[in-house]
């Protein structure tokens, strides 16, 4: 499965910034989406997924600021992220799971300035 992550950037806080992720035609119809993201010294953690059934989940850390969508037609997955603050600065990793394994794009940049 090959992933095109795009997006991310430089915004001030309070700011917003939308991420996108394209995913292979021929499965994205079967995968979950999601994005990780990791900042520097701190663990990898989940910022949201969104099911094949577009269920979404969000860490707790972005509950009622992020939103995950995906639109099954574009093969693409976005993740809007509103009210931006410093602590989500880090690089952003979309991902395709299936039931027993992840596929992972190339990391995006996002840096939020106070």
């Amino acid at each position: 499965v090959q992933l095109q992550a795009s997006g991310g950037g430089l915004v001030q806080a309070g700011g917003s910034l939308r991420l996108s992720c394209a995913a292979s035609a021929s499965i994205f119809s079967r995968v979950d989406m999601g994005w990780s993201r990791q900042a520097p010294g701190k663990e990898r953690e989940l910022v949201a997924r969104i099911a094949r059934s577009g269920r979404a989940s969000y860490g707790d850390g972005v509950k009622g600021r992020f939103t995950i969508s995906r639109d099954d037609a574009q093969s693409t997955a976005w993740l809007q992220m509103d009210s931006l603050k410093r602590e989500d600065s880090g690089i952003y990793y979309c991902y395709a799971a299936t039931f027993n394994e992840y596929f992972w794009g190339k990391g995006t940049l996002v840096t939020v300035s106070s």
